[in-house]
């Protein structure tokens, strides 16, 4: 499970700045785009890789039926990626994080891919659009709710940490039981954060400049973000409701 990330943004604000409903909507405009494209990227590599077993063979090892090389590389990389845009957010160029989280895609819809050796295509279908669903509700109430839900995030990110521990544990374990009580709070957990995080980005672009590449940097991470968080509350549901096969 891939951890929120871990750029800080505040670095790069500048009070003072007159912020108009214009320049919201145009930033927020931008990080749903990103995430969006994406989205998409990953959708149609996992579809292709996970639909042709000619690619899936460099992934497995048919012999062992264990994973490759290449399998482990894919299943990792993705974190390692996560972690350099943040930590590499103010060294990087627009164009070079630009890169790193389309290509962050690509990678993430390969790993992805091993879902459709676990689970039908109806149930995989069905369970991304209910996600959807869920994720532009939950995105429309961190928008447009006036409560501040800082602290609910900050209990969300305890949790969320809590999570990764249990499912480390459990990776030793194989607890059937632990497992789907890990899958029902990360769906608890993304949902909130969902909502956090928008509001998040809304506060945020009371604070940035329109126009210039910090921003546009600012709506790749964000979009990052929110990538983010759809891929782990549809994984939960996943595991939840997707009904292995057989």
């Amino acid at each position: 499970m891939d951890n929120q990330n871990n750029w800080n943004f505040n670095s790069l604000n500048q009070p003072g700045l007159a912020q108009t409903a214009s320049t919201t909507r145009t930033f927020l405009s931008n990080v749903f785009s990103w995430m969006g494209i994406a989205l998409g990227i990953s959708a149609v590599t996992a579809y292709v890789f996970g639909n042709n077993a000619s690619y899936m063979s460099y992934l497995i090892n048919m012999e062992s039926g264990g994973m490759s090389a290449l399998g482990y590389i894919v299943m990792f990389a993705p974190l390692g990626m996560v972690l350099l845009m943040g930590m590499g957010f103010n060294k990087l160029s627009m164009s070079a994080l630009t890169g790193v989280f389309l290509l962050y895609s690509v990678v993430m819809g390969v790993s992805l891919s091993f879902i459709f050796l676990a689970y039908t295509q109806s149930a995989i279908f069905q369970v991304f659009f209910i996600s959807a669903a869920m994720f532009g509700g939950m995105a429309l109430v961190g928008y447009t709710t006036k409560t501040d839900l800082t602290k609910l995030g900050s209990l969300l990110m305890m949790a969320l940490f809590g999570i990764i521990i249990a499912a480390i544990v459990n990776m030793f374990m194989k607890s059937s039981g632990l497992s789907y009580a890990i899958s029902f709070i990360s769906v608890i957990v993304f949902t909130g954060l969902t909502a956090y995080d928008v509001q998040k980005l809304k506060n945020m672009s009371a604070t940035v400049e329109p126009g210039t590449e910090a921003t546009a940097k600012l709506s790749i991470m964000g979009a990052l973000t929110l990538y983010l968080d759809f891929i782990n509350l549809f994984l939960a549901l996943l595991r939840l409701f997707g009904g292995r096969r057989d």
